[in-house]
């Protein structure tokens, strides 16, 4: 199992990127490698299941584990084929009225290193008007 920690601070609003991670319909707005989300949820909370849709119609089935609207703090587990990739987001207020978000990604050295690009150019866009 590896770990690994990504951060990105951009000039949206905290509760404007808060709302990015908590609608999921919104998520391929700001993450490329989201190519849609099939969910009956409109929002976020411990116990929602779904697919992302990623390149090539890939499926992959994933559940919320925890929400802290408080924190804006978020847990998911996504089932990758090979393993489970957990994901935690967290928001925190940025530099002059910005954000500032984190993820700690969990799961197969692989399927982690392998993730980590696109998920570092995603963060950046999440905290971007």
């Amino acid at each position: 199992m590896s770990s690994l920690r990504l951060h990105a601070t951009g000039s949206v609003h905290p509760d404007e990127a808060w709302d990015r991670y908590l609608h999921p319909a919104k998520w391929s707005d700001w993450s490329p490698q989201i190519r849609g989300v099939e969910t009956d949820a409109v929002r976020i909370d411990p116990g929602v299941t779904g697919r992302v849709v990623g390149p090539l119609g890939l499926r992959a089935p994933f559940v919320v584990d925890a929400v802290d609207d408080a924190a804006r703090e978020w847990t998911w587990s996504v089932d990758i084929g090979p393993g489970t990739l957990v994901l935690v987001h967290w928001v925190r207020p940025g530099p002059d009225g910005g954000t500032t978000t984190g993820l700690r990604v969990s799961g197969p050295l692989l399927p982690v290193v392998g993730y980590v690009p696109l998920a570092a150019f995603a963060l950046q866009r999440l905290v971007r008007p």
